[in-house]
């Protein structure tokens, strides 16, 4: 805990990675969250399901825990809010702007026995003070509405947290990320900004999102088949655009995917999208209508296994087949470690005789982060005394603290931070922390953060294979009774299982008869030995190290 002549900044996620973003700043030993984020899976975490922050260390403080603070409506900012909640187990103060809570407030429906949080809906220039916090919203545009960012004014000097932002200023909700206001800051003085950086390596400044509309609606008019195109499903404007050109060349929507059902109704209910509910076809009424007449708005932009595109991909799909004729747009970014599932789903889709458009061959993409030459433009206008880039991945950070430089902030000012990492606030100057333990917290199913150690079992497993061996031993006669049963999967192949398994049978039993009698009365000795003579021999006879699971019973 910091003293009350010092405010601390800890970040337990989202430094060095697209996702599970969460920071906590502390006030007078009054402690605020500002996003509280999940990370979704790459292919090396088999049978995750979602990444979140480890806040074991905020747990520990939870009465003195006062609100979260929530900048917008993306999963990697909001998703792993029904977690947090449960693990406080009680009812929390929520700030975000409105799409944000509507949002969260869906989310929270799949937890029925969740403590109901309250949330306080803010809108972009409200200052609220909840406690001895004092925090101002302030307009940014990003690739979905109501983002904002938020100026915490504390006793040690004021810290700015952007979120997630770039610099469009002709956004088709008319909001664009008021310069303006952050000007009003920066004369104010801010004394520690942290900022978006996944833009910081491009160069140039992101084109306005208006600019794709043109793009797509022209792929629909050469369109003869069933169009279909995959985005986010919070992507609110992304989607605006690709309903404006459906009206435009006569094709009806098809929403295709459980988050993007729930995500436009939610969005066309607050006016955040302008579409004619009347003309939207659902999925299981797809063959009643010309597929000539129809496009379908979907999920799985990112490669998901399990997505509505895959499926459709993987001729999987309940409802909806593609093929000869069809085309498909991804109308999304590549987000990082999903290269290899995205690829994969544009060669099953381009298998099956679809063309794929994406925004490595044209213009049906533009990024919702700052480029280079708009982070320096904005580093210019707040002008902080010091600086922590956030939201990225490392080579990102790097490249947004040369930024910082660049433009005026000391070299000793920046601060390239990690997860874990703390920094520490003291009239208006900024040094580092001790810093928190901290981890990523994996979530499978109904299991609870199953851990680094398990996810490399699974790997091993899936790499040489499983060994198992029964072992029957009597404690009294302080030996092996019956018959030694030792099988195995994905080890080698079946055609070649019979001989070599009666091998690692012997090579079980020769190590069992050379152990001492005293032994035989600890099962998880005899379980060791078990183990030990057949790693030995799979090293020898195939040069793999499949995952050996022993099961001594006692006769």
């Amino acid at each position: 805990m910091s003293n009350n002549d010092t405010v601390e900044v800890t970040f337990l996620g989202g430094l060095g990675e697209i996702g599970r973003n969460m920071a906590t700043i502390e006030v007078e030993g009054r402690l605020a969250v500002v996003d509280v984020g999940v990370l979704f899976p790459d292919a090396e975490h088999l049978g995750v399901d979602l990444i979140l922050p480890d806040w074991s260390w905020l747990l520990e403080r939870a009465d003195d825990l006062d609100a979260v603070f929530l900048t917008h409506g993306h999963l990697d900012h909001i998703g792993a809010l029904p977690y947090l909640l449960r693990d406080l187990d009680r009812v929390m103060d929520v700030y975000g702007t409105r799409l944000t809570i509507a949002f969260c407030e869906a989310i929270l429906e799949e937890w029925p026995e969740l403590p109901t949080p309250r949330f306080h809906e803010v809108e972009p220039g409200d200052r609220v003070e909840h406690g001895v916090f004092d925090v101002e919203a302030v307009q940014v545009s990003h690739s979905i509405p109501d983002g904002v960012a938020f100026a915490i004014r504390t006793p040690e000097g004021m810290i700015v947290h952007t979120g997630d932002f770039k610099l469009d200023q002709s956004p088709l909700d008319g909001r664009p990320t008021d310069l303006a206001h952050f000007a009003r800051l920066g004369d104010e003085g801010v004394d520690l900004l942290l900022a978006d950086s996944t833009g910081a390596e491009s160069p140039g400044h992101v084109a306005p999102e208006r600019t794709i509309g043109g793009t797509i609606r022209q792929h629909l008019l050469e369109a003869e088949g069933l169009v279909v195109v995959a985005s986010f499903a919070s992507h609110v404007h992304r989607i605006q655009q690709i309903l404006d050109a459906a009206v435009a060349v006569g094709r009806r929507p098809v929403f295709v995917g459980r988050s993007m059902v729930r995500n436009m109704a939610i969005a066309e209910e607050l006016g955040y999208l302008d579409f004619d509910p009347d003309l939207v076809v659902e999925a299981e009424n797809v063959d009643d209508h010309d597929r000539s007449d129809l496009i379908v708005i979907s999920t799985g932009s990112q490669g998901e296994p399990f997505s509505a595109l895959s499926l459709m991909g993987a001729g999987e799909h309940r409802r909806l087949e593609v093929g000869e004729g069809d085309l498909v747009i991804l109308a999304s970014s590549l987000i990082p470690g999903n290269e290899q599932a995205v690829f994969r789903s544009i060669n099953n889709l381009s298998r099956r005789g679809c063309t794929v458009i994406h925004g490595g061959v044209a213009h049906v993409h533009v990024s919702g982060h700052a480029s280079r030459e708009d982070l320096v433009l904005f580093h210019n206008i707040v002008e902080p005394e010091h600086f922590v880039p956030v939201h990225g991945e490392y080579r990102h950070m790097r490249a947004h603290a040369d930024i910082a430089r660049e433009t005026g902030i000391l070299p000793e000012k920046v601060f390239v931070c990690e997860d874990g990492d703390s920094l520490l606030l003291t009239d208006g100057q900024v040094t580092r922390g001790s810093g928190r333990p901290t981890s990523h917290v994996y979530i499978d199913g109904l299991l609870d953060d199953v851990g680094p150690a398990l996810l490399r079992d699974r790997r091993r497993i899936g790499e040489d294979g499983i060994c198992i061996a029964i072992v029957t031993i009597d404690t009294q006669a302080r030996r092996v009774t019956g018959d030694t049963v030792v099988t195995q999967k994905g080890v080698v192949f079946h055609e070649q299982a019979e001989g070599i398994l009666e091998r690692a049978r012997q090579a079980v039993d020769e190590e069992l008869a050379g152990v001492a009698a005293a032994r035989f009365e600890d099962t998880a000795a005899i379980s060791r030995h078990v183990v030990q003579a057949l790693g030995r021999f799979w090293r020898a006879e195939t040069g793999r190290r499949p995952f050996i699971l022993p099961v001594v019973q006692e006769a």
